[in-house]
Formats: C-alpha cells, structure tokens, sequence
C-alpha cells in the first residue's frame, strides 16, 4: 500500500488528532504517502439540540464510515468514548492509541472548583454523566446544555453565558489550552466517559492491509483498560443516552475497573467495582455492569430509557 487515506471531522480537535495518527504513521513508514479526508457529520451540524435527542453519539462515525464503503477512505480516526460499544457490521478498531489524560476538567474565570461555586450557579454541560455528577454533588447548581467544539464552548464560557463549564482534559491539551483547565475530576470521587482520552482508528473489517499498516500504532495496556470499560458499558446498553462512567487501571496483570451509573434529573449515582486478571478484561467490564445492576442501576437506565 503506497497511500493511505484517513476519513476526519472537520473540528479542529478531530483534526489535531488525525493529523497525530498521519504523523507517526509517516514516521512509521517513511515511504507512506498519507492523506487526510475532511468530512462534515450530523453530528457536528446540529448544535441545536443534545446528542441523545438526535440519535447519540455515533452521529460523528456515519458519514466517515459511508466514505469508507465507498472506497473514498482507508480509515476513519475517532474519539473511542464517541464511538458506539457496538461498530456496524463490516468495520473494527485496528489501533487503540496511548491514552491520554482521561479525567474531566472545570473550567471557570472566577471560581476554582465545583465546591467553590456559589449557590445556583450555571455550569453548562450536554453530557449526562456529567450532569449526574454534577447534580449528585451540588443539587443546587443551575445545568445548560453546551453543544459544539472546544473553542465554541469556551466562547461561550467567556461570553458570560454560563459560570463554569466541564470538558475533557485530554481534548484541551491537545489544542494546547491546558492554561483553562482550573482542576481535573478525577477518580475516585468523579469518573469520565469509558475510553475517554484515547484515540481510536477504524476501517473496514476485511481490509487486511490497512490493519496490517495500522497496528504498528496499537497501544495494549490502553486496549485492555477500554476493553473492560466498553464491556461494562456495553453490558448495560449503554449510549450517550445513559449516565455511564468507567475507569480501569492496569497494575502489572492486574486489572481494576470502577463504574458508575447516574441520574441527570435527580443526582442519584449507583456505583461498583473489582479487580481481575487483565488478560479477563471483558468477563470484569461485565462483572461490574452485574454488580451495578444488582444495585438498583437497573431503575436509573430505565428511567433515562422512558
């Protein structure tokens, strides 16, 4: 293969991260021709309305996936926390990349975290997990929706809109606005999206080559770590319609997963975790989506499927 083309959101963060993957595979491959293909999806089009109500994440994967059926693309890099726990038939995840920060980060000019908000502040946010997070702690707090790309939302914050805003360390650094970040939400207290940090690239399942191409950037201990989190989401049918958090730390072969489950309405959070041998990381995603259910986690993701 003399050339590879990579499918990619236009956002700027997207591209950084595409542009990362063409890099080391340039490096990997001195003689590679890469070659990135911008695309719009519905996803990044309509702003106007959270993820959940217009179909859920996997709004940012369609329209890269198309392209690659229709021969117009090698690949497609994601977001893996915006990638269904399910792929379509027809594609897989070739390379899992090093994981970069995973945990949240509040960000505000006047308050130096989530304690330190005066009563019914306004901190914006689509994500439910956050919400429910967000809620669980302070019940007072004031939550609005927050759509569009990291340089829109932190617009949006230094317009005066909202007093605090929550987004995902990893994709500030990348942009390098790490200057924003006042603190990170981290484990055990708060917990991120399952596979939050780490970059995924997909293509076409029986593309033998382009895999082949592709896993000289596969990162193990990321894929194990997101294996176990994506099992524990999957097992609970989990989407962007669910408050779901996961984290998994790998010591030597030992794999540690906690797992959350919340509700954006009330702040009710449900959690769960274990240990395990790391070469068993989806038998313990799925033993933690269990231990979650017989906690009454069962009650939450119904009622956000109501």
């Amino acid at each position: 293969m003399e050339r590879l083309r990579i499918a990619t959101r236009k956002s700027p963060l997207a591209l950084w991260q595409t542009e990362h993957v063409a890099a080391r595979l340039r490096a990997a491959y001195p003689g590679l021709r890469v070659e990135l293909v911008p695309l719009s999806t519905r996803g990044d089009e309509v702003l106007d309305r959270s993820l959940a109500a217009i179909g859920g994440k996997g709004l940012f994967l369609k329209e890269l996936e198309v392209a690659m059926q229709r021969g117009e693309a090698d690949c497609a890099v994601h977001s893996l926390k915006d990638v269904p726990m399910e792929l379509e038939p027809g594609f897989a995840l070739a390379a899992i990349l090093a994981r970069a920060d995973h945990a949240d980060a509040f960000i505000s000019h006047r308050f130096d975290g989530i304690d330190g908000l005066p009563e019914g502040a306004c901190v914006g946010t689509s994500s439910l997990r956050r919400q429910a997070q967000l809620r669980a702690r302070r019940p007072d707090l004031v939550l609005r929706d927050l759509r569009g790309n990291v340089n829109t939302r932190l617009a949006k914050l230094d317009a005066g809109d909202y007093d605090a805003i929550v987004l995902a360390c990893a994709g500030l650094e990348r942009l390098g606005l790490q200057s924003r970040i006042r603190a990170r939400l981290d484990a055990p207290q708060w917990l991120p999206a399952p596979a939050q940090g780490a970059i995924a690239i997909e293509c076409r399942d029986g593309d033998v080559e382009a895999q082949g191409l592709l896993s000289v950037l596969d990162d193990a201990p990321t894929r194990t770590c997101v294996e176990a989190e994506r099992a524990m989401n999957r097992a609970l049918h989990g989407s962007c319609h669910v408050p779901v958090a996961a984290l998994a730390r790998l010591e030597g072969m030992r794999l540690h997963l906690q797992g959350l489950v919340g509700s954006a309405g009330d702040g009710r959070l449900v959690r769960a975790e274990a240990e395990g041998d790391a070469l068993s990381a989806v038998a313990l995603g799925e033993s933690v989506a269990h231990a979650l259910l017989q906690s009454g986690a069962g009650e939450l993701l119904g009622s956000v499927a109501e």
